[in-house]
């Protein structure tokens, strides 16, 4: 590595994009061009960026497979965030072995948190948790651990584990300091934005108030019987029965809820739960077959108990029921929630995301889009979304580690 290529590497570890570019933008041999592209990519032309970045693996050729690596990695988040979901992990999983084996420790760990980070984003935690657990974060450099905390933390938030969070957060701002790049400090300050504003909503009986994540967490461990209106579930304390792949009966479950302690028509139950107007005898046959399945779900939880004008919710060794709601419920509240990281997204990145069709998000999106919630740029395979009221902070791209090609 030359000495401009040198000082420029410098410069990007320092969180001075401008000054790496003033060193190396007039060149085009392989080293530059990658240097280049994460520069670019940290003043946020993702797609210029991406560009860069294929060139100079393709310049390094396969004679320098430790470089073509580290592009790899580079590509690959660039390409997380820009969330571009549909990146070949196969090809950052062959990188980072790649890395191992020739003993560049520091980018294979940063590799593995990428592959962490994009678990993360599509909700795999269990696969994310286990990722990490093989990674020491002792031997990391200050801008890995911030980055590494920042995954413990993100990890612990979903799973309503506030406390070790707040600690990983903690962490996290010692070493970001410590790595005194602007970018990793704003990463982190909008990672604790998340633990003091609220997360949800608690509905009970006339109430409806926000409630923080402290306070979400507190609120799963009690002895209250809790329907879960974000995950789809009836939880009280260790006892979760998810009803995320049964719509008909989480609609029920819900609309007993809202009504408890008092009943439910029937005719109310068959228009929420099977969106129809006109009830018909089928139609309460089938409402009889539905409750079944839900009181043989939740008998460990709760029972449903037929009156002489509908159904009422009977709780088991609780004193009261609670419905924890997402804090907007529109039709489309979960594409606006992705949408609410302040990121561009694809309609095919949302779709993995959520788990559904990419038509289906694609009608949520031009309904969004003609009620003047989101907008998009660009067309075809380039096309993007964002929310037109950004956040308070956005998500930077997080190069933490420059790579450093020699």
């Amino acid at each position: 590595m030359d000495a401009l290529t040198a000082a420029a590497a410098r410069a990007l570890a320092a969180g001075d994009p401008l000054g790496a570019l003033n060193r190396v933008a007039l060149r085009d041999d392989a080293s530059a061009l990658a240097l280049r592209g994460i520069a670019i990519a940290q003043l946020g032309d993702l797609a210029r960026a991406r560009v860069l970045v294929r060139r100079a693996a393709r310049a390094f050729g396969p004679m320098a497979p430790l470089a073509r690596a580290r592009c790899v990695v580079a590509e690959a988040e660039i390409a997380l965030a820009a969330r571009d979901l549909g990146w070949p992990q196969r090809a950052l999983e062959a990188a980072r072995a790649t890395l191992e084996h020739h003993g560049d420790r520091m980018n294979a760990a940063h590799a593995r948190h990428l592959e962490v980070r994009y678990l993360l984003l599509i909700g795999r935690l269990g696969q994310a948790e286990r990722k990490l657990a093989g990674l020491a974060s002792s031997a990391l450099s200050p801008g890995l651990k911030a980055a590494h905390e920042l995954v413990v933390a993100g990890i612990a938030m979903r799973r309503l584990r506030t406390a070790p969070a707040h600690a990983a957060l903690a962490r996290a701002e010692r070493a970001a300091r410590r790595a005194a790049v602007p970018a990793l400090i704003a990463e982190v300050e909008s990672a604790a934005l998340v633990l003091k504003t609220p997360a949800a909503r608690l509905l009970v009986r006339e109430e409806d108030r926000p409630l923080r994540l402290h306070e979400v967490e507190a609120l799963v461990a009690s002895r209250v019987l809790v329907i879960d209106a974000c995950r789809h579930a009836v939880r009280k304390g260790v006892v979760v029965v998810s009803l995320a792949r049964r719509p008909v009966l989480f609609a029920l479950v819900r609309a007993l809820a809202d009504a408890w302690p008092a009943d439910v028509p029937r005719e109310t139950l068959i228009a929420q739960a099977f969106r129809t107007r006109h009830a018909d005898e089928s139609h309460r046959a089938r409402l009889r077959v539905e409750i079944g399945r839900l009181r043989a779900l939740v008998t460990t939880l709760a029972d449903v108990t037929a009156t002489a004008r509908g159904f009422v919710l009977a709780p088991r060794r609780a004193r009261e029921v609670a419905v924890l709601a997402p804090l907007t419920e529109d039709e489309h509240g979960a594409v606006l929630a992705f949408l609410g990281d302040g990121e561009s997204w694809s309609s095919s990145a949302l779709a993995l995301a959520l788990g559904a069709s990419q038509r289906t998000v694609q009608r949520a999106l031009d309904a969004l889009a003609a009620a003047g919630k989101v907008q998009s740029c660009g067309r075809g395979r380039a096309r993007r979304w964002t929310t037109l009221a950004l956040p308070g902070f956005t998500t930077p791209l997080l190069l933490s580690a420059p790579l450093l090609f020699d």
